[in-house]
């Protein structure tokens, strides 16, 4: 089939690949603008769009997906099919309509569950032990569409948000492959979403990434990791906001049976543990304002935390 390759991030360019390495011709690249990048906030092309030049596909990258000139230019490249991974903006009703076989989604998920911008981060954050992959029909509802293909990862345990998208991205390649294969082949049937099971992944913001030292260990300790690499978990202390990295939520508290109060801050020789809400957890790098990621306890012995300072009394 003619393909159009929808996509802007780095968790795209291994569908993209591996879709230039199958028996589908893609014709052409649909992305993201170029965004300003790095310390000088210059302007760069996206992950997708870099491949594609570098293999000579043409490439479209409307301000908006709703760009009245982009209907006229997908229509001329005479697509079949339209593969989406993570481009980043809303296709209308008269767009979807263009290719013969539709837009077809890869999206990080086991639809019905985590519909949304979020999938890999609010399922980490919600302790979730399965994640996957899921490819659909795009429809004009939020990935409502019929469901394609599946396929399944576990979460483990340490996973952080950017460790399983990286596993899904390489992975969820060869599912829109096969997906892609069998709509040409006709051997595919596509599924109606069962309506129960649904759930929402909206945008980790900022805000939502700001731990809580009330809450239990675990609960911090999956919040910091769904938000690694993205937005980063942070907190403050002594006014000042700090990124925090994944923390070690610890079993039985301290080795010599220390009461910490949510927040209060204990710093040894080789570790450094905050109070939660439960048990303490351990603090792995951290990242104060303009200084580089280090080890917590090198961060503390420069700060010299003082006994019974504690994070986030600022909140």
């Amino acid at each position: 089939m003619r393909l159009l390759f929808a996509g802007t991030p780095e968790v795209a360019v291994p569908s993209l690949r591996a879709l230039l390495d199958s028996r589908h011709e893609v014709v052409a690249v649909l992305t993201r603008p170029d965004a300003r990048a790095g310390r000088g906030r210059s302007l760069r092309p996206s992950p997708v769009a870099e491949v594609a030049r570098e293999v000579g596909l043409p490439v479209l990258a409307p301000a908006s997906g709703r760009d009245p000139a982009l209907v006229a230019d997908v229509a001329a490249l005479d697509v079949d099919c339209a593969p989406v991974v993570a481009y980043g903006q809303l296709l209308p009703r008269d767009l979807l309509d263009v290719p013969t076989h539709g837009w077809i989604n890869l999206h990080f998920s086991l639809l019905p569950a985590w519909r949304g911008a979020a999938p890999v981060q609010r399922a980490i954050i919600a302790g979730d032990e399965m994640g996957g992959a899921s490819t659909f029909v795009i429809e004009e509802g939020l990935d409502t569409g019929p469901v394609l293909g599946v396929m399944t990862e576990a979460i483990g345990p340490r996973d952080t948000a950017g460790d399983l998208l990286g596993r899904l991205a390489v992975a969820g390649a060869p599912l829109l492959v096969r997906t892609l294969d069998a709509i040409e082949n006709g051997t595919v049937q596509a599924r109606p979403q069962p309506a129960d099971g649904v759930s929402y992944a909206a945008k980790v913001e900022a805000d939502d990434a700001r731990v809580d030292w009330r809450l239990p260990a675990v609960a911090i300790d999956r919040l910091i990791r769904g938000c690694t690499p993205v937005p980063g978990g942070w907190s403050t202390f002594r006014g000042e906001r700090i990124r925090l990295g994944p923390v070690e939520p610890t079993l039985d508290g301290l080795p010599d049976g220390t009461p910490l109060a949510p927040g209060e801050i204990v710093a040894g020789k080789n570790a450094v543990h905050v109070g939660t809400g439960t048990a303490p957890v351990r603090l792995g790098l951290v990242r104060a304002h303009g200084k580089k990621e280090m080890d917590a306890a090198a961060w503390a012995r420069g700060v010299r935390v003082d006994a019974g300072e504690r994070m986030g009394e600022d909140a």
